[in-house]
């Protein structure tokens, strides 16, 4: 199966710094609207969750930044699930363009089930669990993500 893409733009000039490159913080925008995009996939939409109150916090979230990214650029997300449990949600989003093979950057994000009335953990229901475990088995297949249980230290 082919990789599941959850987000598509073109990088604007507001995101972009002096040197007409990606801004850091527009990295991590575009991997939150890739979130986004994968909630509605497993029953996080908009509507779900003004219905059941639940929703997804990022707990953690490493970038790796790769290639520059310039101004205008057409950018895509490619979301992997790595894993999930009751409450969590371990997801890989690489950054990248036509025309060029390598990943640009890469996010590894640890994501929380909550229950936005406490807010407090919650499991997932039984829709987001099915469709978690249909993302999962549909990824099996891709090669591994290579950013993932990355630490950053001085050797």
């Amino acid at each position: 199966m082919p990789a599941l893409i959850t987000y598509r733009t073109p990088v604007q000039e507001a995101w972009v710094d002096y040197n007409g490159h990606l801004r850091d913080a527009f990295y991590l925008l575009i991997f939150s609207y890739a979130t986004d995009a994968l909630m509605e996939r497993i029953g996080l939409d908009e509507g779900s969750r003004g219905q059941s109150g639940n929703s997804l916090f990022t707990l953690e979230a490493h970038i790796n930044y790769l290639h520059e990214v310039k101004l205008g650029t057409e950018v895509w997300v490619q979301t992997q699930i790595v894993g999930f449990d009751r409450k969590r949600l371990h997801v890989y989003h690489s950054l990248h363009r036509a025309g060029f093979d390598e990943v640009l950057s890469a996010s590894e994000q640890m994501l929380l089930h909550v229950d936005l009335a406490g807010p407090s953990s919650a499991p997932f229901n039984d829709i987001s669990r099915r469709l978690l475990q249909e993302l999962l088995e549909q990824g099996r297949d891709l090669t591994p993500p290579e950013y993932v249980g990355r630490r950053m230290q001085l050797p």
